[in-house]
Formats: C-alpha cells, sequence, structure tokens
C-alpha cells in the first residue's frame, strides 16, 4: 500500500528540525570559511553559504531556506566583514558582497524550494494514483454488491485509520458491510444516511453546520443516482479524512460507485440472458410439440375427409370431427410464431421506429437501409427494450458460438447503427454502451 501524503499536523511536527538543520549548516559552512578566510581571504567565504542554502531548501523546505539565506548573510557579515565581530559594514565593497550574498541565497533557495514543492507533489500524486490503481484491481475482483462494500470498507479503515461502514438504500436504508465488524450504527445515524441516499449531500460532524452524529457520511455516486452511502468515524473523535485527503476520498468514492454500477448491470445482464434462454427454450419445446402433433391430427383430418366422401350415416359426429381438426392445425401452426418479437408492436426510440413484424427501420418516417448483420443487432436489441445484452451474448446471436470473443465484429456494426440512427453519432443517446458490459436500447 502506498504511504498517504504528510497531514498538515505532521508538517508542522517536523518544520522545528528542519530549522534546526538549517542553522547547523550554516554553521558548517562559517566553521569552514575561518579555516579557508587566513589563507585565501575572504573572497570564496561567501560562495561556501550557497550550498547550505541550497540543502535547506531541498531537504525542508521554504522556510528553513530563507532563514539559512538571512543567517548565511548575517554570519559572513558578522565574522568576515570588517570590523569583524560586529554587523556594521565599514567598506563599501562589503556591503555589496553582503547583499549579492543575500539576494543570490534568497534567489536559490526559491529555486530549489520549488524543485522541492513540485517533487512532493509529483510524489503525492504518484501515491495518489497507485492507491487507486490498488483499490480499483481489488474491487474488479468482486462480483457481488457485498463483495464490493466488505473490500470498500476494508480499505477506507486501512487508508484513513478509521471506522467505516457502507450502507444501501434498498430497500430501506441498512448497513451492507463494516470494519471493523462490531461497529454499529445508531438509529440518528441510520437517519442521517438516509437523507444523504435521499440529496446526494455529505452530512455528518464537520460537513454541517449543526449535527448530533458522529459520523461523516458521504454518497457514493454514479451519474445522478446515489447507490450508497460511505459512513466514516475515528474512535478518538479527529475527522477521519484531513482536507487534503478529500480529492483522494472521492476518487476512492467513485471507484465503489463503478463497481457497484458493474455488478448491477451485470446482475441485470445475467438475469436478461436468463429470460432469452427460457424464450428459446419455450419456442423450442413448442416447435417440438407442433412436429409430434402435426401428423396425427392431419391423418385424423383426412379419416373425416374420407368417412365424408364414403357417406357415413352420422353426419354431423363427421362434421364436428373435421371442424375440430382444422382448429387444432391452426393452434398447431400458431405454435411456431409463439417468439418474443413475433407479435410486438413497433419499437420507438429517438425518432426511430423498428417494426420486428416487417422487418422495417425508419427514422422520422424515411425508410433506413441497414446490413444484415447491423438490423440483426438492432433486432436483438429491439427484443429487450432497456435492457443490458452482453457483448457474447450479442455475437452468439447475430454471429454464432464460434465468434463470442470477436467484440470488434460488434463494434463495427454498433458503429454502423450509430452512424445511420443516431442524431449526434459522437454522442449515442439510443445505443447505448454499458462499459465492460453490453449494450442497451435506450427507449
Amino acid at each position: 500500500m502506498q504511504a498517504l501524503p504528510l497531514s498538515a499536523a505532521a508538517r508542522s511536527r517536523a518544520a522545528p528540525l528542519g530549522y534546526a538543520e538549517a542553522l547547523l549548516l550554516v554553521a558548517a559552512s562559517t566553521l569552514l570559511g575561518s579555516v579557508i578566510a587566513p589563507r585565501w581571504g575572504n573572497s570564496p567565504v561567501d560562495l561556501l553559504y550557497l550550498p547550505a542554502v541550497l540543502a535547506a531548501a531541498v531537504l525542508a523546505g521554504r522556510g528553513p531556506a530563507l532563514l539559512a539565506a538571512i543567517a548565511s548573510a548575517l554570519a559572513y557579515n558578522y565574522f568576515f566583514t570588517a570590523p569583524y565581530h560586529t554587523l556594521r559594514i565599514h567598506s563599501p565593497a562589503d556591503i555589496v558582497t553582503v547583499a549579492m550574498l543575500f539576494l543570490a541565497a534568497l534567489v536559490t533557495s526559491h529555486l530549489a524550494a520549488s524543485i522541492r514543492h513540485q517533487a512532493e507533489l509529483a510524489r503525492a500524486h504518484a501515491a495518489r494514483n497507485a492507491t487507486i490503481a490498488g483499490f480499483a484491481r481489488r474491487l474488479l475482483s468482486c462480483t457481488s454488491e457485498l463483495e464490493i462494500a466488505a473490500a470498500g470498507v476494508k480499505e477506507f479503515g486501512a487508508l484513513f485509520d478509521c471506522n467505516a461502514v457502507l450502507l444501501s438504500g434498498r430497500p430501506e436504508p441498512h448497513a451492507v458491510a463494516a470494519e471493523p465488524g462490531s461497529v454499529a450504527l445508531t438509529p440518528g445515524d441510520i437517519a442521517a444516511a438516509a437523507a444523504v441516499l435521499a440529496t446526494g449531500e455529505a452530512r455528518g460532524r464537520g460537513l454541517t453546520p449543526v449535527s448530533t452524529v458522529e459520523w461523516r457520511i458521504h454518497p457514493v455516486r454514479s451519474n445522478a443516482s446515489v447507490l450508497a452511502a460511505m459512513a466514516l468515524a475515528r474512535d478518538d473523535g479527529h475527522p477521519p479524512v484531513a482536507p487534503e485527503q478529500s480529492s483522494l476520498l472521492q476518487s476512492l468514492l467513485d471507484q465503489i460507485a463503478l463497481a457497484l454500477e458493474r455488478a448491477r448491470l451485470e446482475g441485470e445482464a445475467r438475469e436478461f440472458a436468463a429470460l432469452r434462454e427460457r424464450d428459446r427454450l419455450r419456442s423450442a419445446l413448442l416447435s417440438s410439440i407442433q412436429a409430434d402433433l402435426e401428423p396425427g391430427v392431419a391423418a385424423i383430418g383426412s379419416a373425416a375427409a374420407g368417412l365424408r366422401r364414403e357417406g357415413a350415416s352420422d353426419r354431423k359426429l363427421v362434421s364436428l370431427l373435421s371442424s375440430e381438426t382444422v382448429k387444432l392445425q391452426r393452434y398447431l401452426a400458431n405454435l411456431a410464431e409463439l417468439d418474443p418479437a413475433a407479435d410486438a408492436a413497433p419499437v420507438e426510440a429517438s425518432g426511430v421506429r423498428i417494426d420486428l413484424l416487417n422487418r422495417a427501420v425508419s427514422r422520422d418516417g424515411e425508410t433506413v437501409h441497414l446490413t444484415p448483420k447491423e438490423y440483426a443487432v438492432l433486432a436483438e436489441l429491439a427484443k429487450y427494450p432497456g435492457r443490458v445484452l452482453t457483448h457474447s451474448q450479442l455475437l452468439r446471436s447475430v454471429w454464432g458460438p464460434a465468434q463470442e470473443r470477436q467484440t470488434e465484429y460488434l463494434r463495427v456494426a454498433v458503429r454502423g447503427l450509430r452512424q445511420k440512427l443516431e442524431r449526434e453519432p459522437g454522442r449515442p443517446r439510443m445505443i447505448v454502451n454499458e462499459p465492460a458490459v453490453g449494450y442497451r436500447l435506450v427507449v
């Protein structure tokens, strides 16, 4: 797990050590200058302070570097300009030297501190991105809402060193997973979570002006809907998330939202696939019944016709037998047409009319010509409007079981459909992609 950026409190605790190190570096430069000055004069001594300022800026930051610049100018003035061991300067050349030393140290410290700050930001961003990427990888292995919730609260509890509870709003607000497992929410906490799920606005201690809730409850959003709520709290009463960690918190909440949405779509796709398989089995069963019964019914009809030709004595019975046979033949003929799309009314979507019975597609009243594969994909989506059909399901239905992994075939067909049917192909509103799952026809 990547280390998170230092909090403001941690940086404030580390600051005095940086200032002490800066003064020690200046003292070391002064000591070295006192050795050099008797042999080569005071001219090269001023350059000895620049490494100290640079080191203070790189190691400790802008404040210690500024202190090192001031201390360097004062030390050089005190020890190496006449009159010695005073802060007075008699020689104009020494005044210029001290001033230039201070300016050079000041500029150098500013540049070095800026570089250090940028490096710290880069490290913080790298750690944040690594944390998000690792969390996303762990969520990919989760297939249900319960697994996603358990992984989410465990990650939040470890990253922010706090208690974490994920709540769902279906059917009523309730805790799905908690870290540690013994944590429980009060009725007031549940009520606050219900408000978060309803409004999509974070609530709790420190987030609203007046709050009796000890937890901080954040919404887990997906587009415009709120899928869940994450409640965070520390045992010592301190805020669970520092202000500089708010962007990391939001990114992790977004990852949970994506995982929950993916699990929902995959469950929906499995449900629709089962429904489609049931319809296919029903059609196969009805066709089998038709094939088995049709010869027998035809034989009965032929026998009844033969009795009529031979002038059977009970003509009323023969007539009844013939009429019932005709009805049975008509019923058997209708069995083969009991397909989910056979009696479906035309589907309307974004000005596009899809008539599956007549195999006709039109937009704003004008016929649209589609390739056989484009029509097959559109027809499959139109059989289940508003539902997600997986990539493999569409490929198996249109191209056959051997092509279930050739997703590029499907992308080409969908691209062609969007070019011909969508008003803005670059921003599709009718044939919508559900990332990593499949497509749906929005009606």
